[in-house]
């Protein structure tokens, strides 16, 4: 089994990258590839929490979106996302996806790759261990429930992202065994602060014109990112960005997989 799978990543490894799918809209910004992220070669990546990220090129950015799905806003969110024909990673929260399962499978039904973001978004850095682990699987356990109508500790999307980045060495190195890619991000808007739509944007465009490209950290509840989520997007597709869509590698098929070199 385990060389079959390794014989699966490396076939993965060599294939030409996934191009979007077709857009009907030609002047959307689209989603330029796909990218198949290997948890085995990049067990931990995101240069806000780690020394290295994922093998982008210049100009090209991840869109994450954490704590959803919510009621309020996530509609407008994946609005914005059809429209411009961009696929995202959302991480959720198993409480809250428990609580809106209908809104988990619209996440997964419009295209968009489900990580986990622990059960209720407690900092795990200051938990038991035996806690800290539970909050984990729990969380996992909930999102695939709500989508597939399994409660499993196996995910389906073997990613997830720390609630506030804060991780302990014992729940890394468990999730590291579980063959579960752990992300950071390379960049925030700061969303989890209140301040207006136009500044968000202010402050994004920023950081992303310094770092040139990366994975961006976003919330799916902030209302000031869903109002400003549609001018971003134009940002990106006018000023030469292209948006990477992430999938597992073990679950992909013709995508290129980030393996290091």
């Amino acid at each position: 089994m385990k060389s079959l799978a390794g014989a699966l990543l490396l076939s993965l490894a060599c294939m030409p990258a996934a191009p979007a799918a077709e857009c009907p809209r030609k002047d959307a910004l689209g989603t330029s590839r796909v990218l198949a992220v290997d948890a085995a070669t990049w067990p931990q990546t995101g240069l806000m929490s780690f020394p290295q990220s994922l093998p982008l090129e210049d100009h090209e950015v991840v869109l994450t979106f954490d704590d959803g799905p919510s009621p309020a806003t996530n509609a407008d969110v994946l609005a914005a996302l059809a429209h411009e024909c961009v696929r995202a990673t959302f991480f959720l929260i198993g409480k809250t996806a428990s609580e809106h399962p209908d809104l988990v499978k619209r996440i997964a039904a419009a295209g968009h790759t489900i990580g986990h973001h622990s059960w209720s978004h407690n900092n795990l850095k200051y938990m038991s261990g035996e806690d800290a682990a539970g909050e984990i699987d729990k969380g996992i356990a909930a999102v695939e429930q709500a989508l597939h109508g399994v409660s499993t500790t196996v995910p389906s999307t073997p990613f997830f992202r720390y609630p506030f980045f804060e991780m302990t060495q014992a729940t890394l190195d468990n999730l590291q065994k579980r063959n579960i890619a752990v992300f950071g991000a390379d960049l925030a808007a700061d969303d989890w602060l209140q301040m207006k739509p136009e500044d968000e944007l202010k402050l994004l465009t920023q950081r992303l014109n310094a770092a040139g490209k990366g994975v961006i950290l976003l919330h799916d509840p902030a209302r000031q990112t869903a109002a400003m989520l549609p001018a971003f997007l134009r940002y990106l597709r006018d000023n030469g960005y292209r948006v990477v869509h992430l999938v597992p590698a073990i679950a992909a098929a013709g995508t290129t997989t980030a393996h290091k070199k």
